[in-house]
């Protein structure tokens, strides 16, 4: 496993269809309130709410998460629970609707919930957060990586119970621009994104600003899309060093295989969006000189290999970048809630939250409640895993 040091600042920083629609974010109106909430004290139970899309359009998204955030549960409470008190779950559906994420918002913070994890996508997110944050009810949303989802209306003012364990858009484009550059030494590149997604130009918008070479040719898709041979006819005789695509793996991974298919054979680089078996069934052995960024490896770590054995045994699959992080969402929360004795106590502490070690890679959390992490690029040659780089964010 070859480390890699990147010198980023993610001091203004503030997902697909498995990340699709965690960039489409919906009404956020949450803001600081001049009469703090009172909370849910914590009582013989510390009570974790899940606000997971159980079913509609994104159901994989939460289902997946959800698998994490229990097997984390069943762990805590295995080893005794937090200050001897069980974490007790209260589970809800938002249906991948953002009015219904509002609406499950508010019965959490009615029944006692103590923290929330979730939601999954970015717009279920932003429309839990005003109710949550009325209720003086932390989130942490897994999945969430829209930069704006840390702010309230006014675009400035932090909202002090919004929290998450994911990369923002920013950041990964920010990524992709010195991965680009440093480590495929690419001079020229395709800029090739998903213009129907929020979470893709963001990153891509992100690349532009922050990458140093020459951006020969930008070019769209847009989710749906099936034929790319246009497109890639349009770049395959000219002069560049590797393709950067921001998008999600059904699109992404049929460009790749189309791409290849055609003759380019330069590198191709992407988001976390790539990050899903289904990827490799569009992509297939042409996925060579294929490289996409993810917050979870088992690489990372021993806890992280630990945790892919644990979830295999339990769910007779392997486990997901999507329920890694759930998985680290309530650690975290179970964390935070040490020595607390209410929802309040668990927000101040999961503001100062530093060092914590989960099976995504050790965070900290930062003064917009962003988490400054490390993150992998997976690397893969006929198909296959060929590599893993740890980018250590500084």
């Amino acid at each position: 496993m070859k480390k890699k040091s990147l010198a980023l600042s993610l001091l203004t920083f503030a997902s697909v269809a498995f990340l699709a629609a965690c960039g489409e974010v919906g009404s956020n109106n949450s803001s600081s309130s001049a009469e703090a909430p009172a909370g849910n004290s914590i009582g013989e139970t510390v009570k974790v709410g899940y606000n997971f899309e159980l079913s509609g359009a994104v159901a994989s998204y939460g289902i997946t998460e959800k698998s994490g955030a229990d097997l984390a549960v069943e762990e805590i409470n295995a080893a005794g629970g937090i200050d001897g008190k069980p974490l007790e779950v209260i589970s809800k559906d938002n249906k991948s609707e953002t009015a219904e994420s509002a609406t499950v918002a508010t019965s959490l913070v009615t029944e006692g919930a103590n923290v929330v994890i979730g939601a999954a996508t970015s717009g279920a997110s932003a429309a839990a957060t005003a109710n949550l944050t009325k209720g003086g009810v932390a989130m942490i949303s897994p999945s969430g990586t829209q930069d704006s989802l840390v702010f309230a209306a006014d675009g400035k003012t932090v909202n002090d119970y919004f929290f998450r364990t994911t990369f923002v858009d920013s950041y990964q484009g920010k990524l992709l621009a010195t991965y680009a550059t440093d480590s495929l030494k690419a001079k020229k590149v395709v800029l090739y994104y998903d213009n129907s997604s929020d979470y893709a130009k963001g990153i891509a918008d992100a690349f532009k600003e922050a990458y140093s070479g020459e951006i020969i040719e930008t070019l769209t898709f847009a989710a749906g899309d099936k034929d790319f041979q246009a497109a890639l006819t349009k770049i395959k005789d000219k002069d560049f060093d590797a393709i950067v695509m921001p998008g999600y793996y059904e699109e992404t991974g049929a460009i790749v295989k189309q791409a290849r298919d055609l003759g380019i054979k330069q590198a191709i680089a992407g988001p976390d969006g790539f990050d899903s078996p289904v990827f490799l069934e569009k992509a297939g052995a042409a996925a060579t000189d294929v490289h996409y960024l993810s917050a979870f490896s088992t690489e990372g770590s021993e806890k992280a290999k630990k945790f892919y054995d644990a979830y295999l045994a339990k769910y007779g699959e392997e486990p997901s970048m999507f329920s890694a992080l759930a998985y680290d969402s309530v650690y975290m929360a179970a964390q935070a809630a040490k020595g607390a004795t209410s929802s309040v106590d668990i927000k101040d502490n999961l503001a100062k939250l530093s060092g914590f070690e989960g099976v995504t890679g050790t965070m900290s959390v930062d003064e917009n409640h962003n988490v400054i992490k490390s993150a992998y690029v997976i690397s893969f040659t006929d198909g296959k895993v060929s590599g893993v780089d740890v980018l250590e964010a500084k």
